[in-house]
């Protein structure tokens, strides 16, 4: 089980997140929704154990993570927003080097790595610096170095980013498998299908509160919507979306 209790993080004097709580069971999928600025990354951070929550705890099995950091990190996996590598290397070496860090065997290195990069089809670019790769082959190997030492925790922050459709599509079929191992996934994304998808539940921020936290089909219900984005429209989003829209090709046009 994984929990948060009442997260609040201030910068300086403002507020970033404000009294978050949720859960997710092992076995699950928890979708973090949000608009730009609610919140969604400072509450990944603190999930991770990234960064240190101004009050309020994050406890994994009912232990407070900050009990054993060290050791409650050597079994997540993370995914990260920006893909922040060490350029110079080649995908090969920098899973080695995540692989040594997280104390891995060096021969399960070896053998995961070339699966991964298999799966991935990087093979042609074990040779190249991470400097030639492109986005979307740069998030492969983040992917590949979260789940190198197979974490019983998987936090994927924007995993979709630079993906083409085939690896998005796997991207979405593997949070499914890892669920099904029982391990626990948190899944921050803005793309709305692919959360709807896969998550069991979702917490939807807004202004660093939390607005919804439910099964995706308990708030379809009691928002009496078709979707999650109509959910998400309901809850987050003031502005005339189509009238906007209509707008621009007004202008556009003028």
């Amino acid at each position: 089980m994984l929990e948060a209790r009442g997260l609040t993080k201030y910068y300086s004097a403002i507020p970033a997140v404000r009294d978050v709580s949720f859960r997710i069971a092992a076995g699950g999928v928890l979708g973090i929704l949000g608009p730009n600025g609610s919140g969604k990354s400072t509450t990944v951070s603190i999930v991770t154990g990234l960064l240190e929550p101004s009050g309020g705890a994050v406890l994994y099995n009912g232990i407070d993570i900050r009990d054993d950091l060290l050791g409650y990190k050597a079994i997540i996996g993370y995914v990260p927003e920006e893909a922040i590598l060490y350029t110079h290397l080649t995908g090969p070496e920098y899973l080695a080097l995540v692989g040594q860090l997280r104390g891995v065997a060096d021969d399960v290195i070896r053998r995961r790595t070339d699966g991964f990069l298999r799966i991935f089809d990087l093979q042609d670019d074990v040779d190249a610096p991470m400097s030639a790769y492109s986005k979307g082959m740069r998030q492969k190997i983040l992917i590949s170095a979260a789940l190198l030492h197979d974490p019983a925790v998987v936090v994927l922050d924007e995993p979709n980013s630079g993906l083409d459709v085939t690896t998005t599509l796997v991207l979405r079929s593997l949070i499914q498998a890892l669920a099904s191992e029982g391990r626990i996934v948190v899944y921050s994304s803005h793309v709305l299908e692919s959360v709807e998808q896969v998550a069991s539940d979702v917490v939807i921020l807004l202004d660093g509160r939390v607005v919804a936290h439910d099964s995706i089909a308990r708030l379809r219900e009691l928002m009496h919507a078709s979707s999650l984005e109509s959910v998400f429209r309901t809850l987050v989003i003031e502005t005339d979306i189509d009238r906007v829209a209509r707008d621009l090709v007004d202008v556009m046009r003028a």
